[in-house]
């Protein structure tokens, strides 16, 4: 689709389940958010996501949807602070009215959920903590995410090497400004009222051999301590697409619960 706000064309993928094209039926949505340096077909080609949705709706543990997996480069989905590329604007003003226009969606709130992985589960955390009253569920898989402590200490490669598109090259506690405030999802999900957070639906995984397992059970212990619904799954396995395969599923079936009380 041509963005305005991007000024570019942002390529999208997504998956039509069985039936669809003769259906009358309107479906939920799901947004399936890719990692750092994937792009929008990585889910379908690595992530097997045809087969496990099809499977999943054939044996009835996930109700039929639409998944919407968009090109989101290094982004981050966020609003740069120092590129003007938008891409928190874009996602929210542009490309969830361009779906709900072009294919049968449900339109409400109810039916419509966001689940990612990697850099996708820190997208998935920020859109959910910013915008409660777009997703009716959440599931950030292995989510990039760090507390304050740990951000500081970030080497200065892997920082430049993440965050050049979105930031400018950080050392130690300058890191920590308005931007990563607002922006970040350890931080998000600090300041955001609790009131909000507990509108949706929480499921965050990611595997005990995981580096990014500290910050999400630091995630964890924060929403305990918020009092805020979620479940928390650490299985075996790492920073991989054989995990996140098999978290797909269990992904599938969170949203559907959600989508089918409403």
């Amino acid at each position: 689709m041509k963005s305005i706000v991007l000024d570019q064309e942002i390529r999208y993928s997504v998956y039509l389940p069985p039936g669809y094209e003769v259906s009358t039926r309107k479906y939920p949505v799901l947004y399936l958010l890719h990692g750092f340096g994937d792009d929008e077909t990585r889910w379908i080609q690595r992530g097997n996501v045809q087969e496990i949705a099809d499977q999943a709706i054939e044996s009835g543990s996930a109700v039929p949807m639409i998944i919407v997996m968009p090109d989101a480069q290094k982004s981050w989905y966020l609003n740069s602070e120092v590129l003007e590329f938008r891409y928190e604007d874009f996602f929210v003003q542009e490309f969830i009215p361009f779906i709900e226009g072009k294919y049968k969606c449900r339109t409400a709130r109810e039916h419509r959920a966001i689940s990612g992985l990697s850099m996708g589960g820190h997208g998935t955390i920020m859109f959910a903590a910013k915008y409660p009253d777009l997703f009716s569920s959440a599931a950030p898989l292995s989510a990039a995410i760090w507390t304050e402590e740990r951000l500081t200490k970030l080497g200065q490669k892997t920082w430049d090497s993440f965050f050049e598109r979105v930031t400018e090259s950080k050392a130690g506690d300058k890191r920590i400004n308005e931007f990563t405030k607002e922006n970040f999802g350890f931080f998000l999900m600090s300041s955001t009222p609790t009131d909000e957070l507990k509108t949706v639906r929480w499921y965050i995984d990611c595997g005990d051999g995981d580096s990014f397992i500290f910050g999400n059970m630091s995630l964890h212990e924060l929403m305990k301590d918020k009092h805020i619904p979620h479940e928390f799954r650490v299985r075996d396995g790492g920073h991989n697409w054989s995990y996140w395969r098999n978290s797909l599923p269990y992904v599938l079936q969170f949203v559907s619960d959600g989508f089918m009380k409403n």
